[in-house]
């Protein structure tokens, strides 16, 4: 009976774990082809991550301004943001214009994504809805990917307003924040 119960109690605790991740500090990195959308999705994640206590730093406060973000995957970088607290990397880029998108299962490195440059920009004409990927690093692999999808979408600011609205009630669901 002792066996059971425990066997019952692993995997209760394993199932309400599963799909969350625990989120304690984080290096916001967004990839956008345009400074602004960069400025504005890093800026309002910090910002909803700060109200919930979660210790963040936009990566426009790390590098210079037009600098690039392959800085991060320097050694004294690391050890410098590990010092202050940092060893999580959040990278966010637009997936795509369509609501179907799932979370990919690739094993991809840091620099590797750091690398890729962003085909999508943050508002596209005639489109109505927008997939956001977040991808968390720690040591230098993935360790949670999520999808945020925003829809009734008409214009950059209705974008950026969608992402504030939404983000918050995803992590709620999703990430182990609250």
């Amino acid at each position: 009976m002792t066996n059971y119960l425990f066997y019952f109690s692993f995997f209760a605790v394993s199932f309400a774990s599963w799909g969350q991740f625990e989120l304690k500090n984080a290096v916001i990195v967004g990839q956008f082809d345009k400074p602004e959308d960069r400025y504005a999705i890093e800026v309002n994640v910090t910002e909803i991550f700060s109200q919930i206590g979660i210790k963040t730093i936009p990566l426009q406060n790390i590098i210079k301004q037009g600098g690039s973000a392959l800085i991060l995957i320097e050694d004294s970088v690391q050890n410098a943001l590990k010092r202050k607290g940092f060893d999580t990397y959040v990278v966010i880029n637009v997936r795509g214009y369509d609501r179907t998108f799932k979370p990919s299962t690739t094993k991809e490195r840091f620099d590797e994504v750091l690398n890729r440059t962003s085909i999508y920009k943050l508002y596209k004409d005639e489109s109505t809805s927008i997939s956001f990927e977040f991808i968390f690093f720690r040591n230098n692999e993935v360790v949670f990917r999520d999808i945020l999808k925003c829809g009734n979408i008409s214009d950059r600011d209705s974008t950026i307003k969608r992402f504030k609205k939404k983000l918050p009630k995803r992590m709620k669901k999703k990430w182990k924040v609250y």
